[in-house]
């Protein structure tokens, strides 16, 4: 740091961990910059939501401008990273190639969707890690319940299928909304055609749904999904995804035109280009007090780092270790610009929760307390609602929720397709 200047923060990401190292560092002697190649914050958790049209893409953004207008000490800068130079400290951007110079950096860019190399999922399949993936789904499910309703003999081919790969929480939370869109909403937009005949399908390649959850969970969650309608796969590989199916290793081969793939994540590609050591799936080595060996000035948080668990493993890539990272972080650079020694990192475990559908979800708490049904899906509502940025987006969010309740409409089905936006509708 310069002397007579405040100290410069610099955090790569505008998620969970980099809204909440913003929040943490208020107050502080430091100047800090959020760079992000989108000028919003996205709740990941509820994009299946937006995806399944049970919420609008506004109602699960924010603008990071808005969330920091009041205040004096914080940056934000639209660029994507291309490198670091570790020498002059200087963080390389796209765009106008002015380089952005830091005394601390803090790497929070998230995770990316991993696809293990499978065949065709890069080209045939979708990603529901980013806003206008999921805004992708959705427009392409609505538009094949579109094509469908011209050419209702193509059912017969699968046109109407959904496999959704991946039985994790978002793999199952998405399954149950699709069920629910397409029985209680689409069947009555669409009386031409004979809704029921479309499947949902639900592929997993281990022998349970929802891994991180103890067995009783993962029961309950497949027992509903099935009542629901879901076809579950368990033990089911997928060998390929084409145009027009999936094909598992045990040589089935499902009719599809829609494959969307949850089944994995790596660490987002910036880990790739900043030269730091990494380990799998791309995340990049850091200490007990996430910082990386031999560059105490960076700290890399979130699903992009590999962090110690205390046990020989490391942290698993969930929001809590994000949002928890990032407000240490905050505590440390305070506690360094004081003087002060810095902690170690220990995460607290406050639970997992995952919801399968209306009045339905899974939640399990520290010392072993587990929860079922209504209660559980009510504390689940409550949960996100408290952790959505903006006082609008939670409004937003709770009316459209009670709404949909109600009257088991889905008021965001709409097709907007980013190539006509800037077309005029002629007489």
């Amino acid at each position: 740091m310069r002397d007579g200047e405040r100290h410069r923060v610099v955090v790569v990401g505008a998620g969970f961990g980099g809204l909440s190292l913003a929040k943490a560092l208020k107050g502080a002697d430091v100047d800090l910059t959020i760079v992000d190649r989108n000028n919003f914050h996205t709740f990941q958790p509820l994009l299946y939501q937006v995806a399944t049209a049970g919420l609008g893409a506004d109602d699960v953004a924010h603008a990071v401008r808005g969330i920091f207008h009041r205040r004096d000490d914080v940056t934000f800068r639209l660029a994507t990273v291309t490198g670091i130079d570790h020498d002059a400290h200087e963080l390389h951007v796209d765009g106008d190639g002015r380089s952005i110079p830091y005394d601390t950096l803090v790497l929070a860019a998230g995770a990316s969707t991993n696809t293990f190399g499978v065949p065709g999922v890069d080209e045939h399949a979708f990603a529901m890690k980013t806003l206008p993936e999921a805004i992708a789904v959705r427009n392409h499910v609505l538009a094949r319940f579109e094509a469908a309703s011209l050419d209702p003999s193509s059912v017969d081919d699968g046109a109407l299928n959904v496999v959704v790969i991946g039985g994790g929480p978002t793999g199952v939370e998405l399954a149950g909304a699709l069920r629910e869109l397409f029985s209680m909403v689409l069947s009555h937009d669409y009386p031409e055609l004979d809704v029921t005949r479309a499947r949902v399908i639900l592929v997993e390649a281990t022998g349970h749904v929802l891994g991180p959850f103890s067995p009783p969970s993962r029961s309950y969650a497949r027992g509903r999904l099935s009542r629901m309608g879901v076809e579950v796969r368990l033990d089911a590989a997928v060998a390929a995804v084409t145009p027009d199916a999936v094909h598992l290793t045990g040589g089935e081969v499902i009719p599809t035109r829609t494959a969307i793939w949850v089944a994995g994540v790596r660490a987002n590609r910036l880990a790739d280009v900043v030269g730091l050591p990494q380990t799998r799936g791309g995340r990049i080595e850091v200490g007990h007090d996430l910082t990386v060996a031999g560059h105490p000035e960076i700290f890399v948080i979130g699903d992009l780092a590999a962090a110690p668990d205390g046990t020989g493993g490391v942290l698993p890539q969930l929001a809590p270790v994000a949002i928890q990272g990032g407000t240490y972080v905050g505590h440390t650079i305070t506690r360094r610009l004081d003087g002060r020694r810095p902690r170690r990192f220990r995460y607290f475990d406050k639970g997992t929760m995952a919801t399968i559908g209306r009045d339905a979800a899974v939640a399990e708490l520290p010392h072993g307390i587990r929860f079922h049904g209504r209660l559980a899906w009510l504390a689940w509502l409550f949960l996100h609602l408290m952790y959505l940025v903006g006082f609008r987006n939670r409004a937003n969010v709770f009316v459209n929720w009670s709404y949909n309740y109600v009257t088991w409409d889905r008021g965001a089905r709409l097709i907007v397709r980013p190539d006509r936006l800037g077309e005029v509708d002629r007489p």
